[in-house]
């Protein structure tokens, strides 16, 4: 709004509430403007503090996240059964009864 508008307006308040009243009127609209002004910053630090609490929330929870890594199969792994760590299979022409000769307790490596 620029310098003549302002004039304007404030000849056409005065023709209008008249130069009693119009000190009364600028302190209301004075008042009602902080109290607007006042709400605003409220309501933006609210809304800031709210932001600030679910960025929180989330870094907490990605740092959970990271400090306790699931470990996971890979896709395409290889399989348990082809393994050379792979439990032996019991087999019908295999004696029961032999030791296993590479199990950790027969072996020869202490």
């Amino acid at each position: 709004m620029s310098f003549p508008d302002t004039v304007v307006l404030f000849i056409l308040a005065l023709l209008l509430f008249g130069p009693k009243k119009l000190p009364q009127i600028a302190r209301q609209v004075g008042k009602a403007l902080a109290e607007f002004k006042r709400a605003s910053n409220e309501f933006k630090a609210q809304i800031e503090s709210e932001i600030s609490q679910l960025e929180f929330e989330e870094k907490r929870k990605e740092q959970a996240q990271s400090s306790s890594p699931k470990i996971e199969p890979m896709a395409g792994s290889i399989p348990a059964s082809s393994s050379r760590f792979a439990l032996p299979e019991n087999r019908p022409d295999s004696d029961p009864a032999s030791p296993d000769v590479n199990s950790p307790a027969h072996s020869s490596h202490a």
